[in-house]
């Protein structure tokens, strides 16, 4: 049995976020479902867990996230960090969504 480890190239976040595109389906397909949650929650993990920052929080808001559904790279991690279970969160419709420009 080999104990070889494959060769995992040292690659920004942003240079592999570079390599994806969203096709707009026109709507949003994240949202949240009450967002007096939102604006009791002190930590959001929304926010923290995405990595494509698709969730911000400004300091100025009343504390419900905005939301740029055009990058997101439907990996559901927002749905399943957020610990009141507030992240609406469904396929893009029409065909919409994201595309790896490399296969």
């Amino acid at each position: 049995m080999s104990t070889a480890q494959p060769h995992v190239p040292d690659v920004s976040i942003e240079d592999r976020l570079y390599t994806v595109k969203y096709r707009d389906a026109g709507e949003s397909h994240l949202g949240v479902k009450n967002p007096d949650v939102c604006v009791d929650c002190t930590t959001n993990e929304c926010m923290q867990v995405c990595p494509a920052a698709v969730w911000t929080v400004e300091e100025d808001s009343d504390g419900v996230p905005s939301i740029a559904y055009e990058n997101c790279l439907e990996c559901g991690t927002c749905r399943f960090g957020c610990p009141y279970d507030n992240v609406e969160w469904e396929y893009p419709k029409t065909g919409g969504g994201v595309v790896f420009k490399q296969g």
